[in-house]
């Protein structure tokens, strides 16, 4: 809630700064919401700068969301971060924060005024957290994770300054360390304090036991709705 707080005064102050500087009627900058699916519920606030390169017709746009996904299987983090007791009711939340910047060109894949290709760096911070009722375990896993996205987007004028748009894409983060209590898996399996497994002759866990009972962020389809304003 801090964050959101942030981030609206952020944008608030961006607003002030900009409609006081803005000396010509042709907008430079533009300030957006969208919601919709990224593997899960997300919101996204984002700025764009319109015209940054007068030599080429390209848009830079920096955002920021917040998405709920599925955190994974809470048996199985238990067994792999934690131990292996099975008491308690199980109970699961999964989110993350995600920061990305676009490089925006014009297209007319759909022969509409305002469509445009956009691909850029993406960086996510998730949180998946279990906590067993009665069980006495509550318990955070948690990776940060650098990626790339490639989506397409159309806009529809609503009037001089708003624009509609609808936006489609695609993002994948790479494998990055996984840490909960007192336990890391790392993608090259130089793990710290990892559990045994009781299933499997008590051998250790690996990554790929960890990667596949936590959800991180992987491949991520995007479907967005929202609305963009001129200044």
């Amino acid at each position: 809630m801090n964050l959101l707080k942030l981030i609206f005064s952020i944008l608030f102050l961006a607003l002030s700064i900009t409609n006081q500087a803005q000396t010509t009627n042709d907008s430079k900058f533009a300030l957006g919401l969208s919601t919709g699916y990224n593997r899960g519920f997300g919101v996204q606030l984002h700025a764009t700068a319109l015209q940054p390169l007068e030599s080429l017709p390209i848009q830079l746009r920096f955002s920021i969301g917040y998405t709920k996904l599925d955190p994974g299987n809470a048996a199985d983090a238990r067994r792999i971060f934690i131990n292996n007791a099975t008491n308690g009711v199980p109970k699961k939340k999964g989110k993350a924060f995600d920061y990305r910047l676009d490089f925006l060109w014009p297209s007319n894949f759909l022969n509409i005024e305002e469509s445009y290709w956009a691909i850029g760096p993406r960086y996510s911070s998730f949180t998946a957290n279990f906590k067993y009722v009665g069980g006495n375990e509550d318990f955070d896993v948690t990776s940060k994770q650098f990626g790339v996205g490639l989506g397409a987007e159309s806009r529809f004028k609503i009037s001089t300054k708003l624009n509609l748009v609808a936006a489609v894409g695609l993002d994948y983060f790479f494998n990055n360390t996984l840490h909960g209590h007192d336990t890391s898996y790392s993608p090259d399996d130089d793990n710290v304090n990892p559990r045994n497994d009781n299933q499997n002759n008590n051998v250790l866990f690996t990554y790929e036991d960890a990667d596949e009972s936590i959800k991180q962020p992987n491949f991520m389809p995007r479907l967005l709705l929202g609305v963009i304003y001129k200044l």
